[in-house]
């Protein structure tokens, strides 16, 4: 079955760095898009980027230009890398395929 692994959140300062990492299985990997969504305490949980098979990258205003998603399809797994990250940026990071959702790495951005 389909199974989606996080990892690498943490406790950041503001302006600090975190790269996150999915591990994929159960499916052809290399054949679909992946999604990266976070839920912020008391708000709906919101897409912050997805990439396509070949690369082709989408954005969430709020992150682009700090935040780049990557994937390696010979190792079936997904990245994150958070750059000059904002308190706002907290909250419980999921990889997710299709109706499939990882178990969520948790984010804190605090000084």
């Amino acid at each position: 079955q389909v199974q989606l692994v996080e990892s690498g959140g943490g406790l950041v300062q503001p302006g600090g760095s975190l790269r996150l990492s999915c591990a994929a299985s159960g499916f052809t990997f290399s054949n679909y898009y992946m999604n990266w969504y976070r839920q912020a305490p008391g708000k709906e949980r919101e897409l912050v980027a997805n990439i396509a098979p070949i690369g082709i990258t989408n954005y969430a205003d709020s992150v682009k230009g700090r935040f780049t998603i990557s994937r390696d399809n010979a190792k079936n797994r997904v990245y994150l890398q958070m750059n000059s990250l904002k308190p706002e940026d907290t909250a419980v990071y999921y990889c997710h395929f299709r109706d499939a959702w990882g178990q969520g790495t948790q984010v804190t951005v605090s000084s």
